[in-house]
């Protein structure tokens, strides 16, 4: 298949540095009305990965997140939600960004392009059999993420990949493609915006889908999520309420006294 970069290619707008405030803004919203639908073509592929994402953490593997840029920013975003969303310890959704933390606020020049890098960042963390690493490349061709993807294939180690280009060398490295097409950005080049809001949202299905698969929500509610701040403790004693018969006060009672909404209402003696 030949492999064209899309996301690369000429913005379909003109002229940008002229249009008024209001241009900017509806063309922009105008783009970003087609991510959705771009998303809809792949859910087959995301079924796929989110499917075997689930099969090995019921096996005792993690998730990890391998990206450069934005797209591995995208991932450390995902990570960090989701212990204190679902409850879950740190170490089960990892996000790693090339060139190490400080690439989360500042450019390091030239790390996406070391090929070997991923592999040594994956192993401080024991990566093993039980886990799934996913690429997450806009363009399909970051040597960080591709060079990875292709040492967890050697060793056995499940892979996918997030991509927004059609037949990229990524997608033809990971086990797992998830190839979301948006085409070319309002802002030439610039993959932060329809590609990373394409990414932002197949991340949000594929770690909210595992973790419902894994049982950590019940109904529609976030009944393992951390008590870290006031709005968070004041959700929880709702949800308690909201399950057994019991006032604020006594809701806030069992909810400090079990540590989560599920421990509270598992617990309540009636």
């Amino acid at each position: 298949m030949a492999f064209t970069k899309t996301t690369e290619q000429s913005s379909k707008y003109e002229h940008l540095e002229q249009m008024s405030v209001h241009d900017l803004l509806t063309n922009i919203n105008n783009e970003d009305k087609t991510v959705p639908l771009a998303i809809e073509k792949a859910l087959p592929q995301i079924e796929t990965l989110v499917t075997k994402v689930v099969e090995q953490m019921k096996k005792g593997g993690r998730l990890f997140y391998i990206g450069a840029g934005t797209s591995g920013r995208l991932g450390i975003v995902d990570a960090s939600e989701c212990p204190p969303t679902f409850g879950v310890p740190f170490d089960l959704v990892i996000g790693i960004i090339a060139g190490g933390d400080i690439a989360i606020r500042k450019a390091v020049e030239f790390a996406e392009d070391d090929k070997i890098q991923a592999w040594k960042d994956l192993q401080e963390w024991n990566i093993n059999e039980n886990d799934v690493v996913i690429g997450i490349a806009a363009s399909g061709t970051t040597p960080y993420v591709i060079g990875g993807l292709e040492k967890c294939n050697e060793n056995n180690i499940a892979t996918g990949c997030i991509t927004c280009n059609q037949g990229s060398p990524l997608a033809q490295t990971a086990q797992f493609s998830i190839e979301i097409v948006v085409g070319p950005e309002f802002v030439t080049g610039s993959s932060r915006m329809k590609a990373g809001t394409a990414q932002k949202l197949a991340l949000n299905m594929i770690s909210t889908a595992t973790m419902i698969q894994l049982g950590r929500v019940k109904g529609n509610k976030m009944v393992d999520m951390q008590l870290s701040n006031v709005k968070l403790i004041d959700r929880g004693v709702r949800m308690i309420m909201g399950e057994i018969p019991v006032t604020y006060e006594e809701a806030e009672k069992l909810l400090k006294e079990h540590g989560s909404v599920r421990k509270a209402v598992e617990n309540y003696k009636g």
